[in-house]
């Protein structure tokens, strides 16, 4: 007979359905089964414990557990959390131009201001270091800032700029008083600056970028508002000509609060100073930074006048017989002025009766002066349309409105040095004017009238003959 086998581990109380069909049971078996049966609590227990463990395994845990395994989660990732701190090199690079955007190369003290502000980008770009160490952006910048240090020969210690500016508020630059105006008031756009040149015969660049040639024989006021007043004589270049030009300037830098006194430049032909008249070379103190000064660069040929508290800029040059001038200042300035100080050549453009040019084409005749018959036949006689074009083209390769001032000068004069003033007008505007895109004006761009090559050639010979004849 086979005998069942139990299987291990099984409770002996356990029993299937069948045991209850089992036959009767003896006494002595029967108390045998009673004794093991005492047991069953025991092992009904022990299952019950088997199967709730194995349901543990697939179950979630429970709410209290699971919030400590989420707490240790975040304790253990809390060193990863450091690493997705937002990399500001952008913000580094924003603040950097903001503080040079207003600078200009070719006004002194740009080197100084320069480098105060590349430290302080090279500063922040080291705040930064770790957060930003996988960004390109970063390590560009970094290389871009050694660059230019060794460029401009910045030194690595030293003062830098703060883009707060309650701490460099500096009353006497303009620059700083603006920056602190923005920070007090609210995010605003930066000063606008303008730009206005007289040279030549002479030709005026206004400062609203309008080109015109004058007579405007004797003196002339140029600027004249509550900070600055240039006044310009002008004398005739030819006998018998309608041409003039520049040969004294006299500058008046106002009184402005405990920045400046009144200092006055003048220059005439062969005398261009590189002092006020009244011997000193700068205003506004014994600081290392003056908030005016004059700059001689060229021994009595070409100065600069740099005024920090106004943000103004001039450069005075004599070329030949005759001086040219330049000016930077900022619009709100150039705007402040009393309704009596209306005549500025700068602002306002030339009287229409003491045009020459009609609408910026240059030259066309002058209605009803006509000079004595060879008053000017020395000058006639030196160049020719074409012998003047080839001159000006030794200088200026582009045929904008310089180029065609140039021309104009060599047939009213015969003087070669308006060449070279026309030249270093250009370079002017260049060094001085904010707006790339208008550094060079043509007649067709709408600033200086519109016009043809033929029709200025056309005007070139009409000029000649109604001026000379």
């Amino acid at each position: 007979m086979m005998r069942k086998k139990r299987k291990r581990g099984g409770c002996p109380c356990s029993s299937s359905s069948s045991d209850a069909a089992a036959p009767p049971l003896d006494e002595s078996r029967r108390a045998a089964w009673t004794g093991m049966g005492r047991a069953a609590p025991l092992c009904a227990i022990a299952a019950r414990a088997e199967q709730q463990r194995r349901r543990s395994r697939l179950r979630p845990p429970p709410l209290p557990a699971f919030a400590v395994l989420f707490s240790l989660g975040l304790l253990l990732n809390a060193g990863d959390c450091q690493l997705q701190t937002p990399c500001r090199i952008q913000k580094c690079t924003t603040d950097f131009v903001s503080l040079t955007s207003h600078l200009n190369p070719a006004i002194d003290g740009f080197d100084l201001e320069f480098c105060k502000a590349l430290r302080a980008y090279a500063a922040c770009t080291y705040r930064n270091s770790k957060v930003c160490r996988g960004n390109l952006v970063y390590h560009s910048a970094v290389l871009g800032i050694s660059d230019l240090m060794s460029q401009r020969n910045c030194s690595k210690d030293g003062p830098t700029s703060s883009t707060n500016p309650e701490v460099t508020h500096d009353p006497c630059n303009y620059s700083g008083r603006q920056g602190t105006r923005e920070h007090r008031g609210g995010e605003q756009a930066p000063p606008i600056y303008l730009f206005c040149g007289l040279f030549g015969d002479p030709h005026l660049r206004t400062f609203k970028d309008h080109f015109q040639t004058c007579k405007v024989e004797g003196a002339w006021p140029l600027i004249d508002n509550n900070y600055l007043s240039v006044q310009v004589t002008n004398v005739p270049v030819v006998p018998g000509s309608s041409a003039t030009a520049t040969n004294k300037i006299t500058i008046i830098f106002k009184s402005y609060q405990d920045c400046t006194d009144q200092k006055v430049y003048q220059a005439v032909t062969d005398d261009l100073p590189a002092a006020f008249v009244d011997g000193t070379t700068s205003g506004g103190g014994d600081s290392d930074t003056k908030s005016l000064r004059i700059v001689e660069r060229v021994s009595g040929k070409y100065v600069e006048m740099h005024a920090r508290y106004i943000g103004t800029t001039v450069f005075v040059r004599q070329l030949g017989r005759y001086l040219t001038l330049a000016i930077r200042m900022p619009e709100e300035l150039t705007m402040s002025y009393e309704e009596s100080q209306d005549l500025q050549l700068c602002v306002n453009g030339c009287p229409s009766s003491e045009r020459i040019d009609d609408s910026g084409h240059l030259p066309l005749p002058v209605v009803g002066q006509l000079h004595p018959h060879g008053a000017s036949s020395q000058a006639r006689s030196v160049y020719t349309l074409e012998s003047a074009t080839v001159k000006c083209h030794e200088k200026m390769l582009v045929k904008d409105i310089y180029f065609s001032s140039c021309v104009f000068d060599l047939l009213t004069t015969g003087d070669a040095n308006f060449t070279a003033a026309a030249h270093s007008a250009l370079q002017d505007v260049e060094a001085l004017h904010p707006r790339k895109e208008r550094w060079r004006l043509f007649p067709s761009n709408g600033v200086v009238g519109q016009g043809s090559t033929w029709s200025l050639r056309l005007g070139l010979v009409c000029l000649m003959l109604v001026v000379f004849l």
